[in-house]
C-alpha cells in the first residue's frame, strides 16, 4: 500500500499544482445523451476547479478514516443531512487557500450541511494538528486519512477534491481542484440540495 501511495504521489502533486488559471471557463464535457457532465469554474481569486456531475447518484465511498479524537469513522456515519467532503493535504497550496472559505461555509450552513475536511497527509495528526492549531478554525475539524482511502475511493487523482452528498448519502456533484466556496456559484450549486434538507 505504501509503495502504491509513493508512486501515486506525483500524480496528486501535479494535480494540486495545476491551478494556473489558464483553463477556459466555458469548457464543458458532455455525456453520451448530450447533457453537460462537467464544466470548468474559475474564480476572481484565480482558483480553478472542474465541476463534475458524471457520478451523480453514486453511493458514498465506504472507507475508514480518523476523526479528531483518533476514532475510526466512515462517511456513512454522517448520513442524515447533506455532507460536503473535501480531501486536502498540508503540502497542497490550493487546498490551503480553500480552507478558510470552507470554514466560513461550515459556519454559515451548519444547520443544513456538514463540512468534512479530511487530510490525506500520510503523517496524519502529527502533521495536521499543528496546522489546525495555527489556523484557529471556528467550525472545521481535523479529520485524517493516512491511508488515502478517500482519495483512492474518489478516484480523482487530484487535490483538493470536494464531493457533495445529499442527506441519503448519494453523490450530487464533485469539484476537482479548488473553488471559491464564498462565491455565488458555490452557493447556487449547493442550494438545491440544501433546500431539500
Amino acid at each position: 500500500m505504501r509503495l502504491f501511495l509513493f508512486l501515486s504521489l506525483p500524480v496528486m502533486l501535479v494535480g494540486c499544482n495545476d491551478q494556473s488559471g489558464d483553463r477556459q471557463s466555458d469548457e464543458v464535457g458532455q455525456g453520451y445523451d448530450g447533457t453537460v457532465q462537467s464544466e470548468t469554474i474559475e474564480s476572481h481569486s484565480g482558483l480553478v476547479g472542474r465541476l463534475d456531475i458524471s457520478k451523480r447518484g453514486s453511493p458514498m465511498v465506504d472507507t475508514p478514516f480518523k476523526d479528531p479524537d483518533g476514532k475510526t469513522v466512515s462517511l456513512s456515519d454522517f448520513v442524515g443531512k447533506p455532507v460536503l467532503v473535501n480531501i486536502w493535504a498540508t503540502w497542497c497550496a490550493p487546498c490551503i487557500v480553500e480552507m478558510p472559505m470552507l470554514d466560513e461555509l461550515a459556519a454559515r450552513e451548519k444547520d443544513r450541511l456538514k463540512v468534512l475536511v479530511v487530510s490525506q497527509d500520510i503523517q496524519g495528526a502529527e502533521k495536521v494538528d499543528p496546522f489546525f492549531a495555527k489556523a484557529n478554525f471556528n467550525e472545521l475539524e481535523a479529520y485524517t486519512d493516512q491511508e488515502n482511502g478517500l482519495s483512492f475511493g474518489f478516484g480523482s487523482g487530484l487535490m483538493p477534491t470536494t464531493v457533495l452528498y445529499d442527506a441519503s448519502g448519494a453523490e450530487v456533484w464533485r469539484v476537482l481542484g479548488a473553488m471559491d466556496w464564498d462565491g455565488a456559484r458555490a452557493a447556487m450549486l449547493m442550494e438545491e440540495t440544501l433546500a431539500e434538507s
